[in-house]
């Protein structure tokens, strides 16, 4: 019995200094070449999507961007101002809101803010002036949550006025107009159990 002890022992320390004098061999690393992860959760991964910033709930094509369908809303804004003023008159306030909340709602989009003015007056004067219109209506946007980098602000002076001494169209000439910039429409929403089906 003391042999067979002996003769594990013996064997044990001869495997094991085998062993040890063997050079490690570090696991190796898989060579991923394609980014597995989903950041924006759509169900395509990074290395197939070409639309990284999907809207929650969208349906995405294959290429992981959403797909649209065209809607009848869009979103106008024109305010008039006084002869050499810049401020908003109260009755203007429920469209600036409305765009707002337009914008707020497909944040794709921005809003390029137009000013002008009526030819009386001297040219540059006016340019300014048209200009400083459009700032005050973009700080009213922003006010109602609109982030700053989507607004763009151009002041036109009385480049498109009517150029006549009509009270009426002096009027209309001193105004703010605004163009949104990438709308699309509406996005498709992805369906699931909760989706309410059409009576």
């Amino acid at each position: 019995m003391k042999k067979l002890v002996l003769a594990s022992l013996v064997s044990l320390l001869v495997v094991g200094c085998a062993n040890d004098t063997e050079e490690y061999i570090a696991t190796p690393l898989p060579d991923q070449q394609a980014d597995l992860r989903d950041f924006d959760s759509d169900g395509v991964i990074n290395a197939r999507d070409r639309c990284p910033n999907t809207p929650k709930g969208a349906e995405v094509s294959n290429d992981g961007c959403e797909e649209y369908y065209e809607v009848a809303q869009q979103q106008t804004l024109k305010i008039l101002f006084q002869n050499d003023s810049t401020e908003v008159n109260p009755v203007f306030g429920s469209q600036i809101e409305g765009m707002a909340e337009f914008l707020k709602e497909y944040p794709e989009t921005s809003v390029e803010l137009q000013g002008f003015a009526s030819s009386p007056g001297a040219n540059e004067y006016n340019k300014e002036l048209s200009r400083n219109r459009a700032i005050v209506v973009q700080d009213q946007l922003v006010g109602f949550g609109v982030e700053p980098n989507r607004i763009r602000i151009i002041g036109f002076g009385e480049e498109d006025s009517s150029q006549d001494d009509d009270p009426t169209e002096e009027a209309l000439d001193r105004r703010v107009e605004a163009t949104v910039v990438g709308f699309k429409g509406d996005f498709i929403k992805e369906w699931t159990i909760f989706t309410s089906l059409p009576k």
